[in-house]
């Protein structure tokens, strides 16, 4: 899987996110700009992530997945 088809998944899935996406073959970097994702517990964060991503990790395309969470104005502070 590479990391522009992780991408355009997670943003169709998860409207309203922009997703930062780094690494390549099965091991991946996110960075997800978020809001409503932001407000959230961490746990529930993974998961909304998590239940979108789990027949890739099932089938062996993803093996790892690294995440961090960002508000809009937090994501913007970064820049």
């Amino acid at each position: 899987m590479q990391a522009v088809e992780v991408k355009n998944l997670l943003e169709a899935k998860l409207p309203g996110t922009q997703v930062e996406v780094e690494g390549e073959g099965c091991n991946f970097q996110l960075n997800l700009i978020s809001d409503e994702l932001a407000g959230l517990s961490p746990v529930k964060r993974q998961q909304q992530v998590y239940a979108h991503l789990n027949p890739w990790i099932a089938d062996g395309s993803i093996h790892a997945v690294t995440m961090k969470f960002f508000s809009r104005a937090a994501w913007a502070e970064r820049s």
